[in-house]
């Protein structure tokens, strides 16, 4: 599992909805408090400034820097999210007590949102990861989905170790078996495993020969499939997600290439589950 939750639009609208004050008396984190923590993370470069240079308001100025991670520092975007989590609840944020209670709805939004992206967000404040294997269903559906998203955009770290030893596709087509079939064999190899997953999803395989006239789509199937393959053999096998996930010769242009792929390939089998 990444070290953070994934940064999403999803989850940038809500962290911004918690420390949204403009309606309310004013409380901390105050923008002091930002500052501090876009420097930290290093995301000053999203700064936004209202008309004729006035600042603006807590919200926009967390959705501004955070929108500018999302395409210009993914990495620190995401560790900035239980950062600031922690701020907020350190300064009574989660406590309905306090002075600086962020309010029940704009906490169980954060809460319901955090799940979407496979993260535990206790109502008093507390984030923890959640390990894929507890997950089942839609939850699980939702937590890869959201993986798929983040390797599609090009994260190097967590969507290749999606919560267990096993990368992102294998976790996906694991789950697509046990949603269509009721269970996968944990045994087998990882070609078998896709093959079986795409064929559940009637998806075309090699194993399945060209017909005339088929659809194009099909095509695409067999290539997915077999990229699929290239980059499960492209992994480094004697890892355990602590090292270096690709082989010694891989670089870094086809690393990234490789995650993202995974992270098509991976969407393409969950929106058609």
């Amino acid at each position: 599992m990444a070290d953070n939750p994934p940064l999403t639009d999803a989850v940038i609208v809500a962290l911004a909805l918690l420390v949204d004050d403009s309606q309310t008396e004013k409380r901390e984190p105050t923008h002091y408090d930002l500052d501090l923590l876009f420097a930290q993370y290093l995301l000053a470069g999203g700064e936004q400034q209202g008309p004729g240079g006035r600042p603006v308001g807590k919200a926009k100025r967390i959705r501004g820097a955070l929108n500018w991670a999302m395409i210009n520092n993914q990495k620190s975007g995401e560790a900035f999210v239980p950062a600031l989590i922690s701020n907020v609840q350190g300064k009574g944020g989660f406590r309905s007590q306090s002075s600086n209670y962020c309010g029940s709805e704009a906490i169980a939004n954060l809460v319901a949102t955090i799940a979407n992206n496979g993260w535990d967000l206790s109502t008093d404040g507390n984030l923890a990861s959640r390990v894929l294997e507890a997950m089942k269903g839609r939850e699980l559906t939702a937590a890869l989905s959201a993986y798929a998203d983040r390797a599609r955009r090009g994260a190097l770290d967590g969507p290749l170790f999606a919560g267990t030893a096993k990368d992102l596709l294998e976790a996906t087509a694991a789950h697509v078996l046990v949603e269509k079939w009721g269970n996968y064999p944990s045994h087998s190899n990882f070609p078998t495993l896709l093959g079986q997953a795409f064929t559940a999803l009637d998806f075309a395989t090699p194993m399945n020969p060209a017909e005339k006239d088929e659809p194009v789509k099909k095509r695409v199937e067999r290539a997915a499939y077999e990229l699929g393959c290239a980059l499960n053999a492209l992994r480094n096998k004697e890892g355990t997600g602590h090292g270096r996930p690709w082989l010694s010769n891989v670089t870094f242009t086809q690393a990234r290439f490789a995650i993202e792929s995974m992270g098509n390939i991976a969407s393409l089998m969950l929106d058609h589950l």
